[in-house]
């Protein structure tokens, strides 16, 4: 918002918008960077939180089943947080664009595209703000069903190579993850499946973040798919979205998160509306009995 005015003046000098955007892309990265690797910053609220690893006596673990036991409720769906993510990059690309065209140019930008500027500049921050906590939720479909699938392995599978991991506070930058990397947990050379989100509707996913997810992925994706009867598909991480498999894999594990749902299911997540009612559970069951095997 302070580029704004920039852009307009011809008494301010050409690099004038440029050096307000450049402090504040700064800010913003320092911002991202310090909640993205979790540091702690003044001011933030602090919780207590755990995480479970469950294994068999005898043999090495070298697949784990990983998933989220917490939730949340927030002012807008997860729906609602992907749109605000995308209008937030395309205005910053927006404005980014309009700061090197006064620079470059040393004239003036038009009136109306400040104004275009200003109204998607507006539109990302009302958005975005809405992603504050905000009531409550069950829970049902993130990660209700996650934690089916999981139980449904650990109650079923009697391989003591496999073990299981339910983490705390995923909802809240992927803390029980990142704890988990930095307590030395073995990650190289291991498996990791993270079970977030597996509803009745929509496309099977295995989302990855890397080569060695990938190889894992598309071997695992033809057998489940088979097995559940619905088309499978390996995929990247959609922008906005974090999955406790992101930190795993950065640490060296080969790890991929299995997930299904749609956008209806998108805009019920992270609401009081992601109640048991009306969710069919068999596919995060069958998920759960195909891992265990």
């Amino acid at each position: 918002m302070l580029e704004l005015p920039l852009l307009l003046l011809p008494a301010i000098p050409r690099y004038g918008a440029a050096t307000v955007w450049l402090t504040a892309a700064t800010a913003v990265a320092l911002l991202a960077w310090r909640i993205g690797s979790g540091v702690p910053m003044p001011g933030a609220e602090e919780r207590e939180d755990a995480n479970l690893v469950a294994v068999r006596p005898g043999g090495m673990v070298r697949r784990w089943i990983v998933a989220h036991v917490d939730t949340k409720a927030q002012g807008h769906s997860m729906a609602g947080r992907l749109v605000a993510v995308w209008l937030l990059l395309l205005s910053v690309g927006f404005l980014t664009a309009l700061a090197i065209v006064r620079w470059t140019s040393g004239a003036p930008v038009s009136e109306f595209l400040v104004s275009a500027a200003t109204g998607m500049a507006v539109a990302a921050g009302t958005l975005c703000s809405r992603g504050n906590l905000r009531g409550r939720t069950a829970g049902a479909r993130d990660n209700g069903t996650g934690l089916l699938a999981a139980l449904t392995a650990a109650d079923l599978s009697r391989d003591p190579s496999v073990g299981f991991v339910f983490t705390g506070a995923e909802e809240f930058g992927l803390v029980g993850a990142r704890m988990l990397v930095r307590s030395g947990h073995p990650m190289a050379g291991c498996e990791f499946i993270n079970l977030d989100t597996i509803t009745d509707r929509g496309t099977l996913s295995l989302v990855v973040h890397d080569g060695a997810g990938r190889h894992l992925a598309e071997r695992l994706a033809p057998p489940l798919g088979d097995y559940l009867g619905i088309p499978a598909a390996v995929r990247h991480l959609p922008m906005g979205i974090l999955v406790d498999s992101v930190p795993l894999a950065r640490a060296g594990g080969v790890a991929v998160t299995i997930g299904r749902l749609d956008w209806s299911v998108l805009r019920l997540i992270h609401t009081p509306r992601d109640r048991p009612e009306g969710l069919d559970t068999a596919a995060a069951e069958a998920v759960g009995r195909w891992i265990s095997g």
